[in-house]
């Protein structure tokens, strides 16, 4: 047998902060460490292929997620608590201070729609994901 024993590290740098992807591409999922920056929030979007579950685990943070009737509502997220994202479910991550979030999920694969974006980033598909930057200029100032 082929057993892998070397451990995986991509780092991603962000507008509100950088992201370390922790398990290998070829995968059949996807686990990441979310640093964002007091202040910062991601983009509200959804996913077309993937669902995904976060959690808060240092600072304070808050998730927006949308309810049965098509409504976004903002929690306060507890640490240590996991916050599960359907596919096809609008959300948003916010840090209110400083915060650290890790992600599990499906493998990265289909099209991230950014229906508002604090940094002008286009919709996350499969080519922009695997471009420099994912869709970003790192040397345009955030918003």
């Amino acid at each position: 047998m082929n057993y892998p024993n070397k451990p995986f590290q991509k780092r991603v740098e962000k507008p509100w902060g950088f992201e370390v992807i922790y398990t290998p591409p070829d995968l059949e999922r996807t686990g990441k460490i979310l640093s964002v920056r007091g202040g910062q929030r991601l983009s509200l979007q959804y996913h077309d292929q993937k669902e995904e579950t976060v959690c808060l685990i240092s600072g304070q943070g808050a998730i927006w997620l949308e309810n049965g009737i098509g409504e976004l509502d903002r929690l306060p997220m507890e640490p240590l608590r996991g916050y599960t994202v359907a596919v096809g479910q609008k959300h948003r991550l916010e840090a209110v201070t400083d915060a650290l979030f890790t992600e599990v999920s499906g493998p990265e694969k289909g099209t991230t729609f950014r229906l508002d974006d604090d940094y002008a980033r286009p919709d996350e598909t499969e080519a922009v994901r695997g471009s420099a930057g994912r869709g970003w200029n790192q040397n345009s100032r955030p918003h």
